[in-house]
């Protein structure tokens, strides 16, 4: 298990805003369950498996 940062959710936020997309969307598009995404996005979980953290910076830093 991993940290997460402040600065992850709030990236992940910030990129969520910007495409308007909604968390079920954000899941479709990383993989990463919503639950576990409104979790995270919440900051009622801070601890996430590698694979979940691998995920979110892919879909972070894919071109759009």
């Amino acid at each position: 298990m991993v940290e997460t940062t402040k600065e992850l959710t709030h990236a992940i936020g910030r990129k969520r805003g910007e495409l308007n997309i909604t968390v079920l969307e954000l899941s479709r598009q990383t993989g990463v369950s919503r639950w576990t995404l409104d979790k995270i996005l919440s900051g009622e979980r801070t601890s996430v498996r590698v694979g979940t953290i691998a995920k979110l910076n892919d879909w972070l830093y894919k071109q759009v």
